[in-house]
């Protein structure tokens, strides 16, 4: 088979590094890629917005295959455009992709099909919205309506704080995406993230994991994309994992399809796991990140039939994916700055060493100048470890980070804490 891969991320660095263990595979291009993905297959230079030019090149190749790493090409339809010529995406259309790009989609689909999920309001209006936080005590959750990096949700501690988020976010900070705010109940409880791949039809779980969101050590700090993440996740026990996927997945692919958007895919559910259950923070259109880097570190079988077959509408005919008797974890190194104003340009040395069993390191943000490896984003670099047990994929994590020699950049200390502590 030849695969185009879309992306250019710690995430889509991991996704071709285990699409190229396939047997099927016969060829991986990936567009735009990074210095970390170079080193596993061809790479070309177009932009992950522009539609014309992956689907000219997803032709030019003979794919048989177009995995689709990040949400912002979903949002501009390039499984659209692909179905227009005859080639399987494994994502999801722009229709469907409104469960990731509009948070306000998503709650109104939630009280369509009775999912579980925090209340909410929907404001285009700064006024409105501060008169709807008259409902709540603090802290106050306000969600720009589209897809901000990871970065458009504040955890307000104090009326003030969430005032200011509100005028912040519908001020322009996010342009179009902050044009509507969503202001939802504070729920209480551990999150983490359920992984389910869709044909459209039906849903077939695969895998889990829990995120660190804030910046620093102790959770402290502001929110972000992802500061290190590991799987399996102790807290979200099988009889949680049955739940969410009866109360939130199977009625979402179901819904979608009778609402006339059948959903292809990776469907991402991010869990708050609440005293009264599981209950639904957001979804995603795309594998996490880090969340991916673990999945498929622990993830035993080929991925590329799961892939075809969740694009074909065939997931039924696939067997389910078998995992590693393991645990593994992701500890991201971001640049300083990072969320708000990351540096760029600081030199990395020692990132393409031997780190020993288990460890692999994932490109995020990087590029090649001058013959040196620099940062080139914020979150710069996965490093991730797999262990027979948690405690010991995390001591190989943290071994290899201690070898890397960035000044430039930072990481958290503590990642995996929850499930050691």
């Amino acid at each position: 088979m030849n695969i185009l891969l879309i992306g250019s991320g710690g995430r889509e660095h991991a996704l071709a590094w285990k699409i190229a263990q396939s047997p099927l595979l016969t060829r991986l291009v990936c567009a735009p890629g990074n210095p970390g993905i170079a080193e596993v297959c061809e790479t070309r230079a177009i932009t992950v917005t522009d539609v014309e030019g992956l689907v000219a090149l997803a032709q030019e190749i003979g794919a048989d295959l177009v995995v689709v790493g990040p949400e912002s090409s979903l949002e501009v339809g390039i499984a659209d455009q692909l179905a227009e010529v005859g080639i399987p995406c494994f994502g999801a259309t722009a229709a469907a992709a409104q469960l990731e790009t509009s948070k306000a989609f998503t709650k109104q689909f939630a009280d369509r099909h009775g999912l579980p999920t925090a209340g909410y309001g929907v404001f285009e209006d700064a006024a409105l919205a501060k008169a709807y936080l008259n409902q709540f005590d603090a802290p106050y959750v306000i969600k720009a309506d589209g897809l901000a990096a990871g970065k458009g949700v504040v955890i307000a501690q104090s009326r003030a704080e969430a005032d200011d988020a509100i005028d912040d976010m519908l001020g322009g900070r996010f342009g179009q995406a902050g044009a509507r705010v969503v202001i939802e109940e504070f729920m209480t409880g551990e999150e983490a993230s359920l992984f389910a791949l869709s044909d459209g039809q039906t849903a077939m779980l695969i895998g889990a994991a829990q995120d660190h969101k804030r910046a620093f050590d102790g959770d402290q700090g502001p929110n972000t994309g992802g500061m290190g993440t590991y799987s399996p996740t102790p807290v979200l026990t099988d009889a949680l994992v049955e739940e969410a996927r009866v109360r939130m997945i199977v009625p979402t692919v179901a819904g979608m399809a009778e609402e006339g958007m059948p959903y292809r895919g990776v469907l991402y559910a991010g869990l708050m796991l609440t005293p009264t259950g599981p209950r639904l923070v957001e979804y995603n259109a795309r594998f996490g990140d880090p969340e991916c880097q673990v999945l498929m570190l622990r993830l035993k079988s080929d991925l590329v039939p799961l892939l075809l077959a969740a694009a074909t509408g065939q997931l039924p005919t696939v067997k389910i994916p078998e995992w590693h008797n393991e645990a593994a974890i992701c500890v991201v190194l971001a640049a300083k700055g990072y969320p708000e104003a990351p540096q760029n340009g600081s030199v990395i040395v020692g990132a393409g060493q031997d780190f020993g069993e288990g460890v692999k390191v994932f490109h995020a943000g990087t590029v090649l100048g001058g013959g040196a490896l620099k940062a080139a984003g914020g979150r710069v670099l996965n490093v991730c470890a797999r262990g027979a047990t948690l405690e010991e994929a995390r001591e190989r994590a943290y071994a290899a980070v201690d070898k890397i020699d960035w000044p430039g950049g930072f990481h958290r200390r503590d990642i995996g804490w929850r499930a050691l502590a």
